[in-house]
């Protein structure tokens, strides 16, 4: 379960394959200050290790990954913290 912790923009990117889910957190994270939370909501199992590569490629902190199923469907939530 993940911890509460402000989140100040979700992205949806359920349905989208890479490296889809990567470029709309790229842009949603270059709108966003330094320190603000990005919540990625995807349904591409690949998006776990791909957030991850791309959090240090950018030096962008992956704070938590989180599995669950919804509507019987695997989904995917990563919390990313501007650099």
């Amino acid at each position: 379960m993940m911890a509460p912790m402000d989140i100040h923009k979700e992205l949806d990117a359920r349905g989208l394959t890479c490296p889809l889910p990567i470029l709309k957190a790229k842009k949603a994270l270059s709108d966003m200050h330094s320190g603000e939370v990005l919540k990625v909501l995807a349904t591409d199992p690949g998006s776990v290790r791909d957030f991850q590569a791309f959090a240090r490629q950018t030096g962008n902190d992956l704070l938590e990954q989180q599995a669950s199923e919804v509507n019987g469907k695997p989904e995917y939530v990563h919390l990313l913290r501007r650099r």
